[in-house]
């Protein structure tokens, strides 16, 4: 084995990217144009989040073994991982959905609707910045996500 290939390193990377532009291809194909936000951002199928951390046990438990203290450890920090981009990320992303459609109607509204609230709330939301909405993920791209890393380092080399 050369001694400069980390084949946990260089397996969790390539999970990234593979499902990254597995994202970005299927972005394409659904909405027939290319964003370069896709290769890079979080959010959308598959989660590439799930496909990197996913990736990285599967090299530990390759190099180290089942019962190794590393091959535990990044078994919590997968769950750990996965959890977050379904639920904390998830959340965010469907709030800055619901901030955004609530900026729209406040945007599209005359300046004096004889309602205080509203007007505050104009007032003080001119000049809207459009939230990013694709921050997590649903139970089946984090699903898909993990099998791809899953695949991925079995299929990627020990040695080169």
């Amino acid at each position: 084995m050369s001694e400069y290939y980390n084949y946990i390193l260089v397996t969790s990377i390539v999970g990234w990217c593979v499902a990254q532009f597995l994202k970005t291809i299927i972005n394409l194909i659904k909405y027939k144009k290319f964003s370069v936000e896709r290769l890079f951002g979080a959010g959308g199928w598959p989660s590439a989040h799930s496909a990197m951390v996913c990736s990285a046990a599967v090299g530990v438990y390759r190099v180290d073994g089942v019962a190794s203290t590393q091959f535990a450890i990044m078994c919590i920090v997968a769950l750990i991982t996965m959890y977050d981009a379904m639920g904390v990320r998830r959340a965010a992303g469907q709030h800055a959905k619901a901030i955004n459609r609530i900026n729209r109607i406040l945007e599209s509204r005359p300046a004096s609707s004889g309602k205080p609230l509203e007007d505050i709330a104009q007032a003080a939301n001119t000049g809207f910045a459009v939230m990013k909405e694709y921050l997590g993920h649903t139970p089946f791209e984090v699903v898909s996500g993990a099998f791809l890393g899953i695949i991925l380092a079995f299929l990627m080399p020990m040695n080169i």
